[in-house]
C-alpha cells in the first residue's frame, strides 16, 4: 500500500477555502488558518486534500498569479508544520466545472483548454514536484458524463507525461466520470505508471448524504431519511467499491477515496453510523481516503452540530 506508506491513509478536505467559494480576501486569508491543522493532527489524521479553482491560479487569458501560487505554499508549510501531507485538488479548470449551472464549459471539445489544463500541472510541477514524500496531485475534480472518458483518458496521460518532466517521483491521483463514481473506475485507462493510483468518491445513497441539498436536480428537498430505514450495510460499500477494487488490483495500482461524507441535515447519530459502515469497508480492503470537508460547506466534520459524537466520529474517517 503505497498510500499508506507514503503517510496518505486517513484525510480531511479543506474544501471551501480556495475553491467553491466567493475568492474574496477575507474568504482566502481567513477560512482556514493554522489551528484548523492543529486539530486535523490532534484528530490522528495523516493528510490533507486542499481543492484549488484554476481563478485562484490563473488570470482569465491564462497567465499565472503569484499570489495564488504563494497560498499553496503557505498552505504546503502549514501541514508540514503539522506533519500532515498534502493532496492538491485541481477543483475546476478553464473550461471545466463539475457543479451544474457554472458558466465553464467545453473542455472536453476544446484543444486550447486541454492545453491550458496541462500547461498548469506543468507550472504545479515546477514549483511542487519536488516534494513527493509529502505532496501528491489530483488531476482533475469530478468529470461529469461518460461521454467524456475516451478524452478524458487521453488528456489525463498526455498530462502526467508533461508533470513527469518535473515531478518524475510525485503520486499523482487519476478519477473517471459520474463525477468520480466507483463503478466508473473500471473505464479509466491502465495507469501511466506505477506511481499512478484510481481515486473515487463516495456519497451513497445519494438520498442519505445529500437529503435536502439545494444544488443537485437528484434530490427531492422536502425529503429525509434516516440510517435505518434505507438500510445501509458495509455491504452496500463492498459491492459498491468491488469493480474499482478488482480494476486496481489487476494493475497492481493503490486506490483512493477523495471524497465522503454526510450532509448536516442528516442527524448526528445517522452520520456516525454511515461513517462507521463506510469505514470498516475502507479498512477491510486498504482504501485510503480523505473525508468531505472540515468546515462548513454543508457537510463541515469540525461543525458545532457534530459535538456529540465527534470524539468517536474521528476514530471512522
Amino acid at each position: 500500500m503505497m498510500l499508506k506508506e507514503k503517510g496518505f491513509l486517513k484525510g480531511i478536505n479543506l474544501g471551501g477555502w480556495l475553491s467553491q467559494c466567493d475568492y474574496s480576501e477575507e474568504r482566502l486569508n481567513h477560512f482556514i488558518t493554522e489551528p484548523d491543522f492543529a486539530v486535523i493532527a490532534s484528530w490522528g489524521l495523516d493528510h490533507v486534500r486542499i481543492p484549488v479553482d484554476y481563478n485562484v491560479l490563473e488570470n482569465d487569458n491564462g497567465g499565472y498569479k503569484e499570489d495564488g501560487f504563494a497560498r499553496i505554499e503557505n498552505a504546503l508549510n502549514l501541514a508540514a508544520k503539522h506533519g500532515l501531507n498534502v493532496v492538491l485538488d485541481l477543483h475546476k479548470t478553464a473550461g471545466f466545472s463539475f457543479d451544474f449551472g457554472e458558466s465553464e464549459s467545453g473542455f472536453f471539445d476544446n484543444e486550447g483548454y486541454q492545453e491550458r489544463f496541462c500547461r498548469l500541472w506543468e507550472e504545479l510541477a515546477k514549483r511542487f514536484g519536488d516534494h513527493p514524500d509529502t505532496v501528491a496531485f489530483e488531476l482533475l475534480n469530478e468529470v461529469t458524463e461518460k461521454r467524456f472518458i475516451d478524452v478524458w483518458n487521453e488528456v489525463s496521460n498526455r498530462c502526467i507525461r508533461r508533470i513527469r518532466a518535473y515531478a518524475p517521483d510525485t503520486l499523482i491521483l487519476v478519477g473517471s466520470y459520474w463525477n468520480n463514481s466507483a463503478e466508473s473506475v473500471k473505464d479509466l485507462a491502465a495507469p501511466y505508471d506505477d506511481k499512478v493510483v484510481y481515486n473515487f468518491h463516495c456519497y451513497s445513497p445519494l438520498k442519505f448524504t445529500h437529503q435536502g441539498a439545494t444544488w443537485t436536480q437528484e434530490i427531492v428537498q422536502e425529503e429525509r431519511y434516516s440510517f435505518e430505514e434505507l438500510g445501509i450495510t458495509p455491504e452496500h460499500f463492498e459491492e459498491l467499491f468491488s469493480s474499482a477494487i478488482e480494476k486496481a488490483q489487476s494493475h497492481g495500482a493503490d486506490i483512493y477515496c477523495g471524497e465522503y461524507g454526510v450532509i448536516e441535515n442528516a442527524t448526528p447519530e445517522d452520520t456516525l453510523k454511515w461513517f462507521k459502515a463506510i469505514n470498516s469497508v475502507f479498512e477491510k480492503h486498504g482504501i485510503a481516503r480523505a473525508a468531505w470537508s472540515y468546515k462548513r460547506m454543508n457537510f463541515g466534520l469540525s461543525d458545532d452540530r457534530l459535538d456529540s459524537v465527534r470524539d468517536e466520529l474521528i476514530k471512522y474517517l
